[in-house]
C-alpha cells in the first residue's frame, strides 16, 4: 500500500520506530437501494434516529493488502480538512463523488505497527456520506474490488471497520466518541450525561 509522501518524508527523518500521530478519515458512503425502474437516487436522508431502512446500501472496497472489505479510509494530508479527505479518498479509491452529511464518530486507534515496521496511532473521523454520482469502480491499487451492499446484508469485516459502518448507518443525532473502543458519555452543558 502506498503511503502519503509527507509520511514517507517524516519516516526518512525519524525512522520507523518512532510512533506518528496521524489523522485518519473514513467515508461510509450510503445511497438508497437501487430498484427496478429507479432512474436516480432519492435526494436527502431520513431524520436522525429513525429506524434503519433495509432499502439503503453501503459502498465498500476490498483492500488489496489483506482482502478485507472496508469503508473508504485514508490519511488526512497536512492542512487538509478531514471531511475533504473523505471526499478525496472516495473519488480516488472508488471513483464516486460524495456529499459529506456529518461526522458520526471520533475515535483514537490503538497503537499500530504496520507491516513495514512503521509505528502509528490514528485519530479517526468517521463521516456519513451520501453518494452523489459516479459508477463505483476500483480507482487505485489500494483495492481490488468495489461493491454496493444492502445495509442488512453486509459482508464480514473486522469489528473496528464494521462498527464504523454501523454507527454511520444508525445515523443517531450525536457524534459517538470512543476511547480505547469504549464510548464516552455525552455530557450536556450543565454537566449531566
Amino acid at each position: 500500500m502506498p503511503i502519503p509522501e509527507f509520511v514517507a518524508d517524516l519516516r526518512a527523518k525519524i525512522g520507523p520506530e518512532h510512533p506518528l500521530w496521524l489523522a485518519g478519515s473514513t467515508a461510509v458512503i450510503i445511497r438508497p437501494r437501487a430498484r427496478a425502474g429507479d432512474l436516480s437516487p432519492v435526494e436527502g436522508s431520513r431524520p436522525a434516529g429513525e429506524a434503519v431502512p433495509a432499502d439503503e446500501e453501503v459502498l465498500l472496497v476490498r483492500r488489496s493488502d489483506n482482502g478485507v472489505w472496508s469503508p473508504v479510509t485514508g490519511i488526512v494530508d497536512p492542512g487538509e480538512h478531514p471531511a475533504t479527505a473523505a471526499v478525496r479518498e472516495s473519488l480516488e479509491e472508488a471513483m464516486v463523488e460524495v456529499r459529506v452529511d456529518r461526522l458520526v464518530r471520533l475515535s483514537v486507534s490503538p497503537k499500530i505497527v504496520h507491516a513495514t515496521g512503521d509505528r502509528a496511532q490514528y485519530c479517526d473521523l468517521v463521516f456519513r456520506c451520501t453518494w452523489v454520482s459516479g459508477e463505483a469502480a476500483v480507482g487505485d491499487d489500494e483495492s481490488v474490488d468495489v461493491a454496493w451492499f444492502p445495509v442488512d446484508a453486509l459482508p464480514a469485516m473486522p469489528e473496528h471497520l464494521a462498527s464504523r459502518v454501523a454507527v454511520a448507518v444508525a445515523d443517531r443525532p450525536e457524534c459517538e466518541l470512543l476511547v480505547d473502543g469504549v464510548a464516552l458519555p455525552i455530557v450536556g452543558p450543565n454537566g449531566n450525561a
